[in-house]
Protein backbone atom coordinates (compact mmCIF):
# COMPACT_ATOMS: atom_id res chain seq x y z
CA UNK A 1 0.00 0.00 0.00
CA UNK A 2 1.42 3.21 -0.72
CA UNK A 3 2.15 5.81 1.69
CA UNK A 4 -0.71 8.31 2.63
CA UNK A 5 -3.75 8.95 4.61
CA UNK A 6 -5.33 5.37 4.30
CA UNK A 7 -2.30 3.34 5.36
CA UNK A 8 -1.26 5.85 8.85
CA UNK A 9 -5.06 5.15 9.59
CA UNK A 10 -4.87 1.32 8.79
CA UNK A 11 -1.60 1.65 10.92
CA UNK A 12 -2.92 3.52 13.88
CA UNK A 13 -6.49 0.90 14.33
CA UNK A 14 -3.34 -2.38 13.73
CA UNK A 15 -0.99 -0.22 16.80
CA UNK A 16 -4.78 -0.51 18.78
CA UNK A 17 -4.90 -3.82 18.32
CA UNK A 18 -1.37 -4.66 18.95
CA UNK A 19 -1.84 -2.87 22.50
CA UNK A 20 -5.39 -4.94 23.05
CA UNK A 21 -3.73 -8.34 22.34
CA UNK A 22 -0.20 -7.64 23.85
CA UNK A 23 -1.47 -6.97 27.27
CA UNK A 24 -4.41 -9.60 26.71
CA UNK A 25 -1.74 -12.51 26.00
CA UNK A 26 1.44 -10.93 27.19
CA UNK A 27 3.14 -11.85 23.96
CA UNK A 28 4.02 -8.36 22.98
CA UNK A 29 1.59 -7.77 19.97
CA UNK A 30 4.75 -8.15 17.82
CA UNK A 31 2.96 -11.27 16.22
CA UNK A 32 -0.52 -9.33 14.79
CA UNK A 33 1.70 -6.25 13.97
CA UNK A 34 4.65 -7.95 11.98
CA UNK A 35 1.84 -9.66 9.35
CA UNK A 36 -0.32 -6.52 9.58
CA UNK A 37 2.98 -4.12 8.65
CA UNK A 38 3.54 -6.76 5.69
CA UNK A 39 0.05 -6.40 4.81
CA UNK A 40 0.61 -2.03 4.32
CA UNK A 41 3.47 -2.80 2.29
CA UNK A 42 6.65 -2.72 4.70
CA UNK A 43 9.41 -5.45 3.52
CA UNK A 44 10.15 -8.45 5.96
CA UNK A 45 13.20 -6.90 8.22
CA UNK A 46 11.59 -3.71 8.24
CA UNK A 47 8.38 -5.35 9.92
CA UNK A 48 10.22 -6.87 11.78
CA UNK A 49 12.04 -3.74 13.41
CA UNK A 50 9.26 -1.46 13.20
CA UNK A 51 7.17 -3.28 15.45
CA UNK A 52 9.87 -2.74 18.44
CA UNK A 53 9.37 0.71 19.54
CA UNK A 54 6.05 0.11 20.19
CA UNK A 55 6.90 -2.48 22.80
CA UNK A 56 7.71 -0.45 25.82
CA UNK A 57 4.91 2.16 25.88
CA UNK A 58 2.51 -1.15 25.35
CA UNK A 59 3.93 -3.09 28.04
CA UNK A 60 4.33 0.14 30.32
CA UNK A 61 0.83 0.88 30.39
CA UNK A 62 -0.10 -3.26 30.89
CA UNK A 63 2.41 -3.43 33.49
CA UNK A 64 0.63 -0.48 35.66
CA UNK A 65 -2.68 -2.28 35.12
CA UNK A 66 -1.34 -5.44 36.67
CA UNK A 67 0.56 -4.12 39.38
CA UNK A 68 -2.80 -2.74 40.75
CA UNK A 69 -3.45 -6.10 40.84
CA UNK A 70 -0.62 -8.05 42.27
CA UNK A 71 -0.58 -10.29 39.31
CA UNK A 72 2.74 -9.59 38.61
CA UNK A 73 5.79 -12.67 39.80
CA UNK A 74 8.73 -10.13 40.69
CA UNK A 75 10.81 -12.81 41.86
CA UNK A 76 10.79 -14.08 37.97
CA UNK A 77 11.94 -10.47 36.22
CA UNK A 78 15.58 -10.27 37.59
CA UNK A 79 17.00 -13.54 36.21
CA UNK A 80 14.45 -13.36 33.55
CA UNK A 81 15.30 -9.98 32.20
CA UNK A 82 19.11 -9.99 32.70
CA UNK A 83 19.71 -13.15 31.15
CA UNK A 84 17.51 -12.39 28.13
CA UNK A 85 19.22 -9.06 27.36
CA UNK A 86 22.38 -9.97 25.51
CA UNK A 87 20.41 -12.67 23.88
CA UNK A 88 18.13 -9.82 22.38
CA UNK A 89 20.93 -8.20 20.89
CA UNK A 90 22.67 -11.29 19.72
CA UNK A 91 19.25 -12.41 17.98
CA UNK A 92 18.77 -8.69 16.50
CA UNK A 93 22.49 -9.06 15.05
CA UNK A 94 21.85 -12.59 13.70
CA UNK A 95 18.43 -11.61 12.01
CA UNK A 96 20.35 -10.19 9.18
CA UNK A 97 22.66 -13.58 8.95
CA UNK A 98 19.71 -15.88 8.64
CA UNK A 99 18.46 -16.85 4.78
CA UNK A 100 15.41 -15.97 3.11
CA UNK A 101 15.03 -12.40 3.15
CA UNK A 102 12.80 -12.72 6.13
CA UNK A 103 10.59 -14.80 5.34
CA UNK A 104 12.30 -17.81 6.81
CA UNK A 105 12.13 -15.86 9.94
CA UNK A 106 8.47 -15.19 10.30
CA UNK A 107 7.91 -18.82 8.75
CA UNK A 108 9.87 -19.79 11.83
CA UNK A 109 7.80 -17.64 13.74
CA UNK A 110 4.38 -19.74 12.73
CA UNK A 111 5.98 -22.77 13.80
CA UNK A 112 6.52 -21.30 17.41
CA UNK A 113 3.17 -20.55 17.70
CA UNK A 114 1.34 -23.45 16.54
CA UNK A 115 3.23 -25.16 19.32
CA UNK A 116 2.74 -22.85 22.24
CA UNK A 117 -1.25 -22.57 20.94
CA UNK A 118 -1.67 -26.36 21.47
CA UNK A 119 0.03 -26.48 24.75
CA UNK A 120 -1.97 -23.66 25.72
CA UNK A 121 -5.32 -24.49 24.65
CA UNK A 122 -4.79 -28.82 25.09
CA UNK A 123 -2.84 -29.10 27.95
CA UNK A 124 -3.23 -27.77 31.16
CA UNK A 125 -0.77 -26.12 33.89
CA UNK A 126 1.82 -28.54 35.34
CA UNK A 127 1.07 -27.61 38.91
CA UNK A 128 -3.14 -28.22 39.91
CA UNK A 129 -2.56 -25.51 42.21
CA UNK A 130 -2.87 -22.81 39.90
CA UNK A 131 -5.09 -20.85 41.75
CA UNK A 132 -3.53 -17.45 41.69
CA UNK A 133 -2.23 -16.39 45.39
CA UNK A 134 -3.12 -13.45 47.05
CA UNK A 135 -0.32 -10.93 45.65
CA UNK A 136 -0.35 -12.93 42.49
CA UNK A 137 2.90 -14.83 42.91
CA UNK A 138 1.22 -18.28 41.81
CA UNK A 139 1.65 -21.54 43.51
CA UNK A 140 4.60 -21.87 45.96
CA UNK A 141 7.61 -22.36 43.56
CA UNK A 142 10.06 -24.59 45.20
CA UNK A 143 13.75 -24.68 44.94
CA UNK A 144 14.80 -21.32 44.72
CA UNK A 145 18.29 -21.73 43.14
CA UNK A 146 16.59 -24.07 40.81
CA UNK A 147 13.75 -21.41 39.92
CA UNK A 148 16.31 -18.54 39.55
CA UNK A 149 18.21 -20.92 36.89
CA UNK A 150 15.01 -21.53 34.57
CA UNK A 151 13.93 -18.03 34.85
CA UNK A 152 17.17 -17.34 33.18
CA UNK A 153 16.92 -19.96 30.86
CA UNK A 154 13.36 -19.01 30.17
CA UNK A 155 14.38 -14.97 29.61
CA UNK A 156 17.48 -16.29 27.07
CA UNK A 157 15.45 -18.07 24.57
CA UNK A 158 12.62 -15.88 24.82
CA UNK A 159 15.39 -12.46 24.64
CA UNK A 160 17.00 -14.74 21.48
CA UNK A 161 13.57 -15.17 19.61
CA UNK A 162 13.29 -10.87 20.75
CA UNK A 163 15.88 -10.36 18.44
CA UNK A 164 15.24 -12.53 16.07
CA UNK A 165 12.01 -12.40 15.18
CA UNK A 166 10.74 -9.12 16.50
CA UNK A 167 8.31 -10.40 18.55
CA UNK A 168 8.39 -9.42 22.33
CA UNK A 169 9.61 -13.44 23.75
CA UNK A 170 5.85 -13.70 25.42
CA UNK A 171 5.36 -16.46 23.24
CA UNK A 172 7.91 -18.53 25.30
CA UNK A 173 7.66 -16.75 28.46
CA UNK A 174 3.82 -17.45 28.70
CA UNK A 175 3.74 -21.02 28.39
CA UNK A 176 7.33 -21.53 29.81
CA UNK A 177 6.10 -19.57 33.31
CA UNK A 178 3.26 -21.95 33.41
CA UNK A 179 4.85 -25.16 32.39
CA UNK A 180 8.24 -25.08 33.66
CA UNK A 181 7.13 -23.16 36.97
CA UNK A 182 3.16 -23.71 37.43
CA UNK A 183 2.56 -20.09 37.73
CA UNK A 184 -1.00 -19.26 37.08
CA UNK A 185 -2.08 -18.09 33.64
CA UNK A 186 -2.94 -14.43 34.69
CA UNK A 187 0.17 -14.22 36.85
CA UNK A 188 2.36 -15.45 34.11
CA UNK A 189 1.05 -13.28 30.96
CA UNK A 190 1.28 -9.91 33.86
CA UNK A 191 5.43 -11.16 34.50
CA UNK A 192 6.01 -12.12 30.63
CA UNK A 193 4.52 -8.27 29.72
CA UNK A 194 7.77 -6.78 32.14
CA UNK A 195 10.31 -8.67 30.50
CA UNK A 196 8.43 -8.09 26.95
CA UNK A 197 9.29 -4.40 28.07
CA UNK A 198 12.61 -4.56 29.25
CA UNK A 199 13.51 -6.69 26.09
CA UNK A 200 12.30 -3.92 23.65
CA UNK A 201 14.80 -1.48 24.56
CA UNK A 202 17.84 -3.52 23.44
CA UNK A 203 16.31 -4.91 20.51
CA UNK A 204 14.89 -1.52 19.19
CA UNK A 205 18.19 0.19 19.61
CA UNK A 206 19.99 -2.46 18.05
CA UNK A 207 17.13 -2.90 14.63
CA UNK A 208 17.57 1.22 14.45
CA UNK A 209 21.09 1.02 14.24
CA UNK A 210 20.49 -1.63 11.31
CA UNK A 211 18.08 0.42 9.66
CA UNK A 212 14.95 -2.17 10.22
CA UNK A 213 12.92 0.55 11.52
CA UNK A 214 10.09 2.75 9.47
CA UNK A 215 9.82 5.44 12.49
CA UNK A 216 6.94 6.73 10.72
CA UNK A 217 4.89 3.61 11.00
CA UNK A 218 7.00 2.90 14.34
CA UNK A 219 5.00 6.03 15.74
CA UNK A 220 1.35 5.51 14.38
CA UNK A 221 1.99 2.10 15.88
CA UNK A 222 3.12 3.08 19.43
CA UNK A 223 -0.11 6.07 19.26
CA UNK A 224 -2.56 3.28 19.35
CA UNK A 225 -1.04 0.49 21.49
CA UNK A 226 -1.11 2.87 24.56
CA UNK A 227 -4.99 3.11 24.95
CA UNK A 228 -5.15 -1.11 23.72
CA UNK A 229 -3.17 -2.00 26.29
CA UNK A 230 -4.97 -0.69 28.72
CA UNK A 231 -8.28 -2.34 27.59
CA UNK A 232 -6.31 -5.62 26.89
CA UNK A 233 -4.86 -5.70 30.49
CA UNK A 234 -8.57 -4.95 31.87
CA UNK A 235 -10.22 -8.09 29.82
CA UNK A 236 -7.14 -10.06 31.22
CA UNK A 237 -8.22 -9.10 34.70
CA UNK A 238 -12.02 -9.89 34.39
CA UNK A 239 -11.30 -13.79 32.29
CA UNK A 240 -11.50 -16.91 34.27
CA UNK A 241 -8.69 -18.77 33.86
CA UNK A 242 -10.05 -21.95 31.95
CA UNK A 243 -11.50 -19.24 29.43
CA UNK A 244 -8.42 -17.71 28.70
CA UNK A 245 -6.34 -20.42 28.33
CA UNK A 246 -8.09 -21.62 25.68
CA UNK A 247 -8.74 -17.73 24.19
CA UNK A 248 -4.67 -17.84 23.96
CA UNK A 249 -4.38 -21.27 22.43
CA UNK A 250 -7.10 -20.30 19.71
CA UNK A 251 -5.87 -16.91 19.11
CA UNK A 252 -2.02 -18.33 18.69
CA UNK A 253 -2.98 -20.73 16.33
CA UNK A 254 -5.05 -18.76 14.20
CA UNK A 255 -2.04 -15.99 13.75
CA UNK A 256 0.14 -19.10 13.01
CA UNK A 257 -2.00 -20.18 10.27
CA UNK A 258 -1.79 -16.55 8.90
CA UNK A 259 2.34 -16.31 9.63
CA UNK A 260 2.49 -19.96 7.68
CA UNK A 261 0.59 -19.41 4.50
CA UNK A 262 1.28 -15.32 3.83
CA UNK A 263 5.19 -16.65 3.84
CA UNK A 264 5.09 -19.75 2.51
CA UNK A 265 2.83 -17.82 -0.55
CA UNK A 266 5.94 -15.31 -0.88
CA UNK A 267 8.57 -17.73 -0.60
CA UNK A 268 7.16 -19.17 -3.43
CA UNK A 269 6.50 -16.47 -5.49
CA UNK A 270 10.53 -15.91 -4.92
CA UNK A 271 11.53 -19.39 -6.52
Amino acid sequence: MEPGLARDALTLLLGFATGVLSALFGVGGAIVSNPGLRALGAEPLVAVGTTLPSILPGAITGTLRYRREGLIDWRLITPAAAAGLLAVVGGSLLSHELPGGGHLLLLLIAVLLAFTAWRTAVTGPSDPAGDEDEGGTGPAIGGGGRTRWVAAGIGVVAGLLSGLLGIGGGVIMVPAFTELLGLPLKSAIATSLVCVGIFGVPATITHAVLGDIDWRLATLLTIGVIPGARIGASLTIRTAERRLRLAVGVFLGLVALVYFVTETRALLQEL
